[in-house]
């Protein structure tokens, strides 16, 4: 049965992404955004998108959480502690409606595997059927990313290397 993994898989979800909001403490809210990543990355694969899991579990899961980690260790205790002021009633009002839309406006999206979608019918079989013959690469997947889309990875790429710089820069020893 099917449900037997995505319930659970969801509740974990659901469970790690409250606990990291209502948690007081940050080191139990760094842990938890790492598991949730991990999760989130579990979902991903179980979807089929194996590409953006591992994304996920290297980007989300591994080097966030190490980065927080850091991050939290060569700061004061004194500035670990959690300030948050009540919601304001604008944002229990917003946040609601604003996901009650979502969910509305997901009805209009195509079914889940369904063969009659606008990518299954229009673009997907330009892909299969010419990649070959336009890039000269056996596989469809490199050849999707790597020429037809290759600024768009290249941007990628620039963004997830411009972060790691920044984050080297933060992270930095000051001299003395």
């Amino acid at each position: 049965m099917i449900f037997s993994y995505e319930i659970p898989l969801l509740l974990l979800l659901l469970v790690t992404a409250a606990g990291a909001i209502l948690v007081k403490d940050l080191m139990s809210a760094v842990l938890l955004l790492g598991s949730y990543s991990f999760f989130l990355a579990l979902v991903w694969a179980w979807l089929g998108a194996v590409d953006v899991a591992f994304v996920e579990a290297v980007v989300g899961a591994g080097l966030a959480t190490v980065l927080f980690l850091l991050t939290l260790f060569r700061t004061a205790p004194k500035d670990t502690r959690l300030r948050r002021p009540p919601p304001s009633l604008t944002t229990l009002i917003i946040f609601p409606l604003l996901g009650i839309l979502l969910l509305y406006a997901a009805k209009d999206l195509p079914g889940f595997g369904d063969p009659n979608s606008p990518a299954s019918v229009h673009i997907s079989p330009t892909y299969l059927k010419q990649s070959y013959q336009d890039t000269h690469t056996p596989n469809v997947v490199t050849s999707v990313l790597m020429d037809y889309r290759s600024l768009d990875t290249m941007i990628e790429t620039v963004v997830i290397f411009s972060a790691g710089i920044a984050c080297a820069l933060l992270l930095r020893r000051q001299r003395r």
